[in-house]
């Protein structure tokens, strides 16, 4: 029996207070055997475009933090939403400038920073659409043939990867020589005798009223990124994902978990943005609700967890995402730590999963740990739908994962 509870265990705890959407559903039963299912309460309005966000708490949270990364020092560098909009008006013009468009498209081959977020954003307020790239493919692959495929299928106008020497082989075979590269350090490769412009340089563009012209011109329609299958069958394939199905993919999550509304969510997140998960899912859902993401630079691997567990002792999200193996990665820290599990079930409001199931004595550890440090059970929640690279809904999910 937990102190103060009265209660055995942590399957007769109540689930903790958490606001979720209505889950009735209307049936329709065809003629052909096909049965339809739909939700009775309309979906809110999808909004023109991600940059309405920002531009939105720019106005109304101007010194609140959206992002923040750990720097080479380890402390938490942190832009604020105006700092946001400002950087991503300058680089918009910037890629303006260098004529991007549908057909010379931005291609990012490095993986999660502020620098990425930012490019990312300036080049949908432009209208330009991105594509950024799994990291392996840059930097496990030996023979490059995928990224060399992206790269060949896009014809980027401009190519972005964070450190020039790390990219460097990678970008030499497969980056045309024509093509300008954009690197955040070391612009300069012996080895290939390749210069790239400096991030920093860009980002000094002052900004013109061609941004604003172009922000206005964006439309549902509007490409806003091109996302790549993994190639398990054969060659990535790239998915578009417009600005419409980004807008009312927030939507659908606010029906679904209205609790976001409450106050401006914290997250503490690591899945790579080539990835709908963090790269839709989570990176949108912090900007549609002026919340604040904490980019992770741990994952649930030996000598990377342990970046993650750090992290949470000193952020406390209040949603918490992850893989199933992350869970699980993560419960030995739980168990052996009780300030960190103070921190982390003290405050998060509920668990999300996506990629996979969520075992049975994971989900029972989990609650048990909650149960023993709060007293209550945390609601567990998981996205029903395509996962890898475009949109997918959001549900609440209030049974054991045996049970269905």
């Amino acid at each position: 029996m937990t102190a103060g509870t009265g209660l055995r265990s942590h399957r007769d705890a109540p689930y903790r207070a958490v606001q979720f959407g209505p889950r009735d559903t209307t049936v329709e039963r065809r003629a052909d055997g096909c049965i339809v299912l739909r939700s009775p309460h309309p979906m809110g309005k999808a909004d023109r475009c991600v940059s309405d966000w920002l531009v939105k708490w720019a106005a109304e949270r101007p010194e609140h933090t959206f992002l923040a990364k750990r720097d080479a020092n380890n402390a938490w560098v942190r832009l604020t939403y105006r700092e946001t909009l400002t950087k991503v008006r300058a680089l918009a013009q910037a890629l303006i400038d260098r004529q991007l468009s549908p057909g010379r498209p931005l291609v990012i081959l490095s993986g999660n920073d502020l620098e990425h977020a930012l490019l990312g954003l300036a080049a949908m307020h432009a209208g330009i659409p991105y594509a950024p790239v799994s990291v392996p493919y840059s930097l496990v692959s030996k023979d490059f043939e995928k990224l060399r495929h992206i790269i060949e299928l896009l014809q980027p106008g401009l190519v972005f990867a964070a450190d020039g020497v790390m990219f460097s082989a990678a970008i030499a075979a497969t980056v045309p020589p024509h093509t300008e590269v954009v690197v955040t350090t070391n612009p300069h490769h012996a080895a290939t005798g390749r210069s790239a412009t400096l991030f920093a340089a860009l980002a000094a563009t002052p900004p013109t009223a061609a941004v604003d012209a172009a922000c206005a011109a964006v439309t549902h329609d509007t490409v806003a990124k091109i996302l790549f299958t993994s190639g398990s069958t054969g060659m990535p394939k790239g998915v578009i994902n417009t600005q419409r199905m980004l807008t009312s993919n927030q939507a659908q999550i606010t029906h679904a978990l209205p609790f976001l509304d409450d106050a401006p969510p914290v997250l503490l997140d690591w899945p790579p943005w080539n990835h709908t998960f963090g790269g839709n899912h989570d990176f949108y859902c912090m900007l549609y609700h002026g919340g604040t993401l904490y980019i992770d630079d741990g994952k649930p691997l030996p000598g990377l967890i342990e970046k993650t567990v750090a992290n949470l002792k000193e952020i406390a999200p209040t949603m918490y995402l992850n893989v199933p193996k992350g869970y699980e990665t993560l419960l030995p820290f739980f168990e052996q730590d009780a300030q960190l599990r103070e921190h982390f079930f003290g405050k998060v409001k509920v668990l999300f999963y996506a990629g996979a199931a969520l075992s049975q004595p994971v989900w029972d550890a989990l609650e048990r740990l909650c149960f023993e440090t709060c007293g209550d059970r945390l609601p567990m929640i998981t996205s029903l739908g395509s996962t890898e690279t475009a949109p997918a809904c959001t549900f609440a999910n209030w049974v054991m994962p045996s049970a269905g």
